[in-house]
Parts: C-alpha cells; sequence; structure tokens
C-alpha cells in the first residue's frame, strides 16, 4: 500500500511542476511581446535596415537581449503586486477548485526565477549586447559575426574576472576570514554579494529619483490634462497665437522678414512651437467644462492624497522600526499565503498597498529621466539609438529589481522577502534601514512643499497676466496689493 501512496505523491509533485513550468513560460512569452513593441516603438529604424548583413545581424541580436531584459524588468515590477492579490485572492476563494494553481510554491519559482534573470542580465546579457555592438573583431582576424563574437566573449571574459577580483577585495576589507572561505564559492557568494552591491546601489537611486519623481508627477499630469480657466481670457490668448502664427507662416514663405533678416532655423522652430501652443488651446477650448473644471482638480487633489498617504505610511514605519523588531525587512524561504491578509485593513489595504507601489515606481522612472544627469538618456519615439536602449534596459533593471527591496524597507507593504532577495547583507542594519525611511520622508516632504508653493505662485501669475511683464521686473518684487487689484479687475 505504501508503494501506490509514494507514486502518487511523486506524480502530484510531477505535476505541479510542469504546471508551474507552464505558468511561468506563458506569463515571460506575454511580458517580451510586450517589452519588444515597447522597444520597437522607440527605437531608430535606420540602424536595422542598413545594407551591412553583419551589422544588422548583430544589432538584432542586441535588441532580442533587450527585450528579454525589459521583459525582467516588468516581472521585477509586478512581483510583490502579484505576491499581495494572490494573498488575498486565496483568502476571499480558500476551497475554490479553479484557484489551485495559485499557491506558495508558484509564487517563491517567480522569486527565483526573476533574481536569477536579474543576475543573468546585469552581469552578462547586458555587457555583451554592449560589446558585441561595438566590437570589429581581432586585428588579422576574418571578418564576419564570429570575429566580433569572439572579440566579445574575451572582452566580457576579462571584464567578469576583474569585477570578481573587485568585490573579492570589496568583500575582504569587510571581513577577510569570510573571503577566503569563499574564495572558491562562486555561485554561492559572490554572485549574490555582487547582486547586493548592485541593490543597495538600486536602492539609493531610487531615493533620489523617487522623491524628484513624486513632485514632478504633478505637472506631467498637468501637461496631459486640460487646465481650468483660472480668470483668462482664452479667446483673447488663442486669436494672439493665431495671428503670431499667421505671421511668421508669411516670412517664411517670403524667406524674409518685415524688419529684419532672421535665421530660417530659429523662425522655422518659433513657429513650431507657436503651432503647438496654438492646438493646446484649441484643445483646452474644445474641453467640456466637466472635463476642465473638475477633471483637472480631482486628479491633482488624487496625486496629492497619494503622495501624502506614502510619507504618512513612511513617518509610520519610523515610529514602528522603534518599538517592533518585526517592522525590519527580512527574508522568507516558505510564503504562507492565503493564511492571513499582510494589511490590517484586509483586502481594501492590500489594494493600496499594490497601487502604491506602482505609483512610487512609476514615480521613480518620471524622476529618474528628469534629473540632469540622466536626461541624455531618455527615449524618443522612433529615434532612440541602440546604445541609449542598453542604458535605458540597464537603468530600469536596477530600478525595478531594487523596488521589492524598497517597498519592503519603506514599510509599504508587510510582505517578507522571498528567496535571494531577503539574502541581502545590509538589510539587517537596523542604522541603515532607519537612516533611510528618515531620508525618504524628509526629502519627499520637502520636494512636495516646494513644488506646491511654486506651482501655486506660477499659476497666479499666469492668471493675473503678470507673466507678460518684461524680464526686467522682478516678480518676487511685485506687492500683494498689486495683484489682488490686477485679479479683481479681472474678474469684474
Amino acid at each position: 500500500m505504501e508503494a501506490p501512496e509514494d507514486v502518487s505523491v511523486r506524480e502530484q509533485l510531477f505535476h505541479d511542476r510542469v504546471r508551474e513550468t507552464i505558468i511561468c513560460v506563458l506569463l515571460f512569452i506575454c511580458l517580451y511581446i510586450v517589452s519588444y513593441l515597447v522597444i520597437t516603438h522607440y527605437k531608430k529604424n535606420a540602424e536595422f535596415t542598413i545594407d551591412n548583413s553583419e551589422d544588422a545581424t548583430v544589432n538584432k541580436i542586441a535588441l532580442w537581449l533587450c527585450t528579454f531584459t525589459l521583459s525582467v524588468s516588468v516581472g521585477a515590477v509586478l512581483l510583490l503586486p502579484l505576491s499581495i492579490l494572490s494573498n488575498e485572492v486565496l483568502l476571499s476563494f480558500p476551497q475554490s477548485y479553479y484557484m489551485q494553481w495559485l499557491n506558495g510554491s508558484l509564487i517563491h519559482g517567480l522569486w527565483n526565477i526573476v533574481f536569477l534573470f536579474s543576475n543573468l542580465s546585469l552581469v552578462f546579457l547586458l555587457p555583451f549586447a554592449y560589446f558585441f555592438t561595438e566590437s570589429e573583431g581581432f586585428a588579422g582576424s576574418k571578418k564576419g559575426v564570429m570575429a566580433r563574437l569572439y572579440e566579445t566573449a574575451v572582452v566580457l571574459f576579462l571584464l567578469t574576472l576583474l569585477v570578481l577580483g573587485m568585490v573579492w577585495v570589496a568583500s575582504a576589507i569587510l571581513d577577510d576570514n569570510m573571503a577566503r572561505q569563499s574564495l572558491y564559492d562562486l555561485w554561492e557568494y559572490y554572485l549574490p554579494y555582487l547582486y547586493s552591491c548592485i541593490s543597495l546601489f538600486g536602492v539609493l537611486l531610487l531615493l533620489l529619483c523617487t522623491p524628484l519623481g513624486l513632485s514632478r508627477m504633478f505637472s506631467v499630469t498637468g501637461r496631459l490634462l486640460v487646465k481650468p480657466r483660472l480668470l483668462e481670457d482664452l479667446d483673447e490668448t488663442m486669436s494672439c497665437a493665431e495671428f503670431e502664427e499667421a505671421s511668421l507662416s508669411r516670412n517664411l514663405t517670403s524667406g524674409t522678414s518685415l524688419w529684419i533678416n532672421v535665421n530660417a532655423e530659429v523662425l522655422r522652430n518659433r513657429f513650431l512651437n507657436i503651432q503647438a501652443r496654438r492646438i493646446a488651446l484649441e484643445i483646452r477650448k474644445r474641453a467640456s467644462p466637466w472635463q476642465r473644471n473638475l477633471g483637472y482638480p480631482l486628479a491633482m487633489l488624487l496625486l496629492l492624497a497619494v503622495t501624502v498617504v506614502c510619507v504618512l505610511i513612511v513617518c509610520y514605519h519610523v515610529v514602528e522600526l522603534l518599538f517592533d523588531d518585526t517592522a525590519m525587512p527580512r527574508g522568507m524561504e516558505d510564503p504562507l499565503l492565503g493564511a492571513a491578509s499582510f494589511s490590517m485593513f484586509g483586502s481594501l489595504g492590500a489594494a493600496v498597498q499594490v497601487i502604491l507601489i506602482l505609483y512610487l515606481m512609476i514615480s521613480s522612472v518620471v524622476g529618474f529621466y528628469s534629473s540632469p544627469l540622466f536626461t541624455g538618456l531618455r527615449p524618443r519615439a522612433q529615434d532612440t539609438t541602440l546604445t541609449q536602449i542598453i542604458g535605458n534596459c540597464v537603468s530600469l533593471l536596477v530600478l525595478s529589481s531594487a523596488l521589492p527591496v524598497f517597498s519592503r524597507t519603506l514599510g509599504i507593504t508587510r510582505f517578507d522577502l522571498l528567496g535571494d532577495f531577503g539574502r541581502f547583507n545590509w538589510l539587517g542594519n537596523f542604522h541603515i534601514v532607519f537612516l533611510y525611511n528618515i531620508l525618504f520622508a524628509g526629502l519627499t516632504s520637502a520636494c512636495l512643499i516646494n513644488t506646491l508653493t511654486w506651482t501655486v505662485q506660477r499659476e497666479l501669475i499666469r492668471a493675473f497676466g503678470l507673466h507678460k511683464l518684461p524680464s526686467t521686473v522682478s516678480r518676487s518684487t511685485i506687492p500683494l496689493r498689486l495683484l489682488l487689484a490686477n485679479g479683481l479687475s479681472k474678474i469684474q
């Protein structure tokens, strides 16, 4: 009787493993298709339609590697949201036959796969893609794809030795005994240690980019929505724009200006700017009163509410760190999904956690591309070179792979880190975690206050028409009486 039971257990384990593999493959295929469509939208087509078939082949291989990396980045972003939602689904339908495929083993496997592919992409695939596009083959060798492949393999091997040597030196400085014991332990020590350093860099990058992105989200959303007419004569502004556009159009057609000779390129750029402004004014004029007067304020209030909730959660987590040891981020090996909710507010709190995690990721990407250091990497539709695509994939992978650690460190969620994500050496350091929470709350509050004050001042100046003053007049010296008088006269 024991043999059939043993066979049935092994069959069940086999079927569970096959089912998890099929689900992971289908999920990765979907992410790969979405990533390929995104990269195709931004890539520069001239690099893939060249006459040289060798360069075209190399660029296609590099593009496939970038697409793989971007799909891994999206998977890293979805790790925590999928885990939290899976737990709530199992809590709501504990005995459902159709939810038996959703279990802790599947979620744990997804975390391990994302960790493995993140290491693989950062350490091997993306450096290989960059060196492969820049290689030309060794001097004296026969030109071709294989020659460039040999050169790339040699350069990547030397780079790997250099990086591993630097990691060993760093580990020896921190702990000499551990470095000696793990000299030949590449897989169990050096790669996780290297990824721990990269994750720490990604978390620090999120600390700088996320507060900036949270403040920039207001201006980004404002450009996508129609603003209300606050003491503004839209018809007069539109008439001025149409008159200026017609004047510039006549000057471009005739080739000369009425008064002075102007550079044609400067004149054309000015004409395009005025035309874009006129189109934006037309959109604002055609917008319905509900869209104009209700949509924009509600969107701004929603962004403000979500940002304030993030800051309050982090402040609460700072207090919690002082009195509760379980508030520290840690890893867990066996996720007990469906046992209890990870939020004290139940399913509603879990949904808020998912929204906050995705909002923080979007804000970090906005802040990253808004930073003066990384504006050169900002992708442009149909005009992004392959080197820029590789740089963007590296940046997004660093940010997204650090997102689970970032969210757990700030206390956005109580879902502990699974697999190797919880093995980072610095996660158990109370001073690092506490200082990180304090810095995030302080930077976010400062950026938010600065953005709100400058936004209100800018809108008041524009509404009262004071933005038309000559540049020699300092707007900061304008008395409040003049602002009120100008505003009251416009209302009347």
